[in-house]
């Protein structure tokens, strides 16, 4: 009776499909050329969306069998003389689009190992990929409307608080005066000559989505996921925190410079419901050639080996992180809107995805089999996650994706939830001895076509009048326009309303139109009425002179309050120093404290652990030592009665004799 009274959790019910608000994952397939070693070709190009596979002779004999050519389609095919221009003008223009419009966007490469997948995604001298041209073509939308360095600020949760101006520049001093490196050089002739070349874009493109009405600022981040933990390629190597800087003696050692490994970071859930990696650094980029220059300092750091199949092969995937942030100008259009619910976020991810790999190809050993184990099993478990979602959109099924087997899957399941547009570009190498990985490649992209994501819903318009920063701009040159006709000093914040009230409040002056020779009223009013003028001004410059003197005293006082107001502070920013320095001290010593309160905490834990260890020993013993007493003891009663009966009496013959008759 119980159990029939017992609630339960009510089964979600299934989803029905529709594909009214949904768009098919975009999958595109391009093709490298063919090694100059390599012999045998299997994929053929078809039209501009199918290619055809066709078993190498190699191959046929080895299985005893016919094998018959397998097409598949997809949304475009890239050929092999496809340059990286119409790539990006197909696949990732749009998303950059989307990005400057407020929508998230995930763009991955997929494929073999050593099928131009690194090469599709970050290029060549002279001829660059899709990462440089996505941020050529950001800088070049929103230039003109970038706002200041550090007026948005992170706020650590995936998201962003707007700072003031003021802010901004105290922050900007802040760290011009820290003891950071300095942030990269946005020169081209500064930059380094192996990427220089990479992102000379010769085509502007540019995205009329932008708005004027709006300040932008772009964020870059780059990560690796390596055997299934994730770490930051821009974090810089901080000082070993577990080594002490104190000696016994209380002198201090010297700075430790070993190599420190870097840490793994975690994924975490923002406020709403977005997976972000906890403690990543977040660099603020101002030009193309910046955010590259920052790419190309984690790329150096990723993790590639030499295998038989690639010479500098991915042993990780990379996703580089391209956050936009864009935030409203007040009803003026001269600052922006200090409202955290009015900025809007959007990234652009470009993964680059390691590409899988059979060890008896590449003749991995040791590490390398590791590696190859993890990207394998990352590449199946988006494999297995892509084909649930399918089959709960086509059957109506509800079944849990397993997102969380894996970092990769685990870090954009808000894409396939309907967090933005996915697109993946299959890369394939035509050789023969790729056939077999190609052909599990191919029926993979075929599957993820077949998942559509929820399309991402418009962000809502602040409310402003738009076109505020254009009339703003108007009306600065019509003041500086005005001024510079009156012979004042061009001020574009300079306000002409008290100007155009002092000569508004002045009499008007009389007709000034003789109609009779002989008229002798006209010019004398005229005058009297200049004259009286030529009064009013004197008496206004009085006051007005009488004014500057009561200014100009205040400002002297000002001045004098200020100059030792100035003093004050610095007077107590000494002292504040002296304290810090002081603190440090005391912070040090308490940490050397601490650590030897914790060596001897481990050396008290020590103890007791060897004192349990002898009490054990002591009461085994003893009761060792008691068995073996009253053993002894038993032993010496038995001896005792043993001797009590051979010393008794003994018999006589005549008694045994009479006992016998």
């Amino acid at each position: 009776m119980n159990r029939q009274m017992k609630a339960k959790t009510p089964r979600r019910p299934p989803k029905k499909p529709s594909n009214s608000q949904k768009d098919p994952v975009g999958v595109y397939c391009r093709v490298r050329p063919l090694g100059a070693e390599d012999q045998e070709c299997c994929i053929e190009v078809i039209s501009s969306s199918t290619i055809q596979l066709h078993a190498p002779e190699g191959f046929k004999v080895n299985r005893n069998g016919e094998y018959k050519e397998t097409q598949y389609s997809f949304k475009k095919v890239f050929g092999v003389s496809v340059s990286q221009k119409e790539l990006f003008e197909c696949v990732a223009k749009p998303l950059v689009e989307d990005l400057i419009s407020g929508k998230n966007g995930l763009l991955f490469t997929y494929g073999v190992t050593g099928s131009g997948k690194t090469f599709t995604m970050t290029g060549s001298p002279g001829l660059g990929g899709l990462l440089p041209r996505s941020l050529d073509m950001i800088f070049n939308s929103i230039g003109p409307y970038q706002a200041k360095r550090y007026v948005f600020k992170s706020d650590e949760k995936n998201g962003m608080e707007v700072q003031t101006e003021v802010d901004a520049l105290l922050e900007r001093q802040r760290r011009d005066n820290s003891l950071n490196p300095p942030k990269p050089s946005t020169s081209r002739q500064k930059i380094d000559p192996e990427i220089a070349d990479m992102i000379k874009i010769e085509e502007a493109y540019k995205a009329d989505a932008a708005d004027e009405d709006s300040a932008y600022s772009v964020f870059v981040s780059y990560i690796e996921i390596y055997n299934n933990y994730i770490y930051d390629l821009l974090e810089e190597a901080s000082e070993d925190l577990i080594k002490p800087k104190w000696n016994a003696g209380g002198t201090p050692v010297r700075q430790n410079t070993d190599f420190i490994p870097p840490q793994s970071k975690l994924l975490r859930e923002d406020f709403n419901h977005n997976m972000y990696v906890a403690g990543c650094v977040e660099m603020e980029v101002k030009s193309a050639e910046e955010a590259f220059q920052v790419f190309w300092k984690g790329q150096k750091r990723r993790k590639v080996a030499n295998t038989r199949l690639n010479r500098e092969s991915s042993r990780s995937h990379s996703v580089f992180i391209i956050k936009l942030v864009q935030a409203p100008l007040d009803a003026d259009g001269d600052n922006i809107l200090q409202d955290k619910n009015q900025v809007i976020l959007s990234q652009l991810c470009l993964v680059d995805l390691a590409g899988s790999e059979r060890t008896m190809r590449t003749g991995a050993e040791g590490t390398r089999i590791r590696e190859a184990g993890n990207i394998n099993q990352s590449l199946l478990t988006l494999r297995t996650c892509i084909e649930i979602l399918r089959e709960n959109q086509l059957c109506g099924t509800n079944k849990m994706v397993p997102y969380r087997d894996s970092k990769v899957t685990h870090l954009f399941k808000n894409y396939f939830d309907g967090e933005g547009k996915v697109k993946m570009i299959v890369c394939v190498n035509p050789k023969a001895d790729d056939y077999e990985e190609t052909l599990l490649v191919m029926r993979f992209a075929e599957m993820t076509q077949e998942v559509e994501v929820a399309r991402p819903m418009d962000r809502p318009m602040c409310g402003f009048t738009p076109g505020r920063r254009n009339r703003n701009a108007a009306f600065k040159d019509e003041l500086s326009r005005r001024l510079e006709e009156r012979g004042g000093p061009v001020d574009n914040h300079r306000d002409l309303s008290p100007l155009l009230g002092v000569v508004s409040s002045l009499p008007p002056l009389p007709s000034c139109v003789l109609s009779d020779p002989h008229d002798d009223t006209t010019l004398p009013r005229l005058i009297e009425a200049l004259q009286n003028r030529q009064r009013l001004r004197q008496n206004m410059m009085e006051q007005f002179n009488q004014a500057a003197g009561v200014l100009k005293s205040m400002l002297q006082d000002w001045d004098s309050k200020s100059t030792s107001r100035d003093n004050y502070i610095s007077e107590q920013n000494r002292k504040m120093l002296e304290k810090d320095r002081l603190i440090e001290s005391y912070r040090a010593e308490i940490e050397r404290l601490e650590k030897r309160a914790k060596t001897q905490e481990h050396k008290i834990d020590i103890l007791q652990k060897t004192t349990k260890v002898y009490e054990v020993d002591k009461r085994t013993l003893q009761q060792e030592l008691e068995t073996r007493e009253q053993r002894l003891n038993r032993e010496l009663s038995e001896k005792r009665r043993m001797e009590q009966r051979m010393q008794g009496p003994c018999p006589t013959p005549s008694t045994s004799g009479r006992r016998s008759v």
